[in-house]
């Protein structure tokens, strides 16, 4: 699928997510879509759970499979995930904790739950890598600790980029922000924009009017750009994710979970993923058959 970042100019866009199947669990997609493929560099956004697993041989488990051009980045918030990966990371991951693992020109990983809480929730996001960085040496971070505080009973945390007075040290090739927003009760607030910045706000549980409109549980909804705020009403208990960035007025290919520049790109990694070239690695500790890649029509 071609993937361009041409604001849509119709702002509230209402993206209503795909359910599909990862690694034995459902999961809501709204990233990307026919209506929205961009916003700022985010290309994709799947919202897991939450679940409660029943036994102990159920769970999310997603064997090694490889990524190139993109990082990708795991936003917990109940359960735990072990990450493991060719570089020799394995990391688990606590809720209020980020995992961002930059692919470059190719990395291979898998992600298992972990531990004994059966529950799972996440948000799974990737950004795609400019142009000047998609074939950088890939890299492995964890953010234990991001910026936090509540005004009132609504409480943030930034995730990546800048966010008035608060910075997080989430490692980015854009300029980005990603903002973690609860509320407990029914509330009223205003978030400050960047009018060069394109925003898109993901409905995690809960409900809101945004401007005017109505928004539930697992909507998107695309607010352009050019906005220097937004008002939104909030619901008891609801929780919303803030995403945006500059757009990347690049044009780039998306094909499972690769992302290049050409057809040729990618096929040649679908070629070296398939015939176990050194490229991707090996996932350390983890000896299941990598899960192969759809070849490209």
């Amino acid at each position: 699928m071609s993937i361009t970042n041409e604001y849509n100019p119709q702002p509230f866009l209402h993206i209503h997510a795909r359910i599909k199947d990862v690694g034995g669990i459902p999961v809501a997609r709204v990233l990307p879509t026919k209506q929205r493929r961009l916003i700022g560099a985010w290309c994709f956004l799947d919202h897991a759970g939450p679940t409660v697993f029943k036994g102990d041989a159920d769970g999310m488990r997603v064997a090694p499979h490889p990524h190139t051009a993109l990082q990708t980045f795991t936003w917990m918030l109940e359960g735990e995930i072990l990450h493991r990966d060719s570089l020799g990371y394995e990391q688990v991951i606590r809720p209020g904790q980020v995992n961002l693992m930059t692919a470059g020109k190719g990395i291979s990983h898998s992600e298992d739950t972990y531990g004994d809480n059966r529950h799972l929730h996440a948000v799974q996001l990737w950004i795609a890598l400019p142009a000047a960085m998609k074939d950088m040496p890939p890299r492995f971070d964890h953010y234990p600790t991001l910026p936090k505080w509540s005004v009132g009973d609504i409480t943030y945390q930034l995730l990546v980029g800048e966010y008035d007075t608060y910075k997080a040290p989430t490692l980015s090739f854009s300029s980005l922000v990603g903002l973690d927003i609860t509320t407990h009760s029914n509330h009223a607030l205003s978030l400050t924009l960047r009018p060069d910045f394109e925003y898109g706000i993901f409905i995690i549980e809960g409900d809101a009017i945004i401007g005017s409109q109505h928004s539930h549980r697992n909507e998107l909804i695309y607010l352009g750009k050019g906005l220097t705020q937004v008002s939104l009403q909030l619901s008891a208990n609801s929780h919303i994710l803030l995403l945006g960035g500059e757009p990347l007025n690049e044009s780039i290919l998306m094909w499972w979970n690769f992302i290049g520049r050409t057809k040729e790109e990618i096929t040649s990694a679908i070629t070296e993923w398939n015939l176990g070239d050194s490229r991707f690695g090996k996932v350390i500790n983890d000896e299941r058959e990598p899960t192969l890649s759809p070849l490209m029509p």
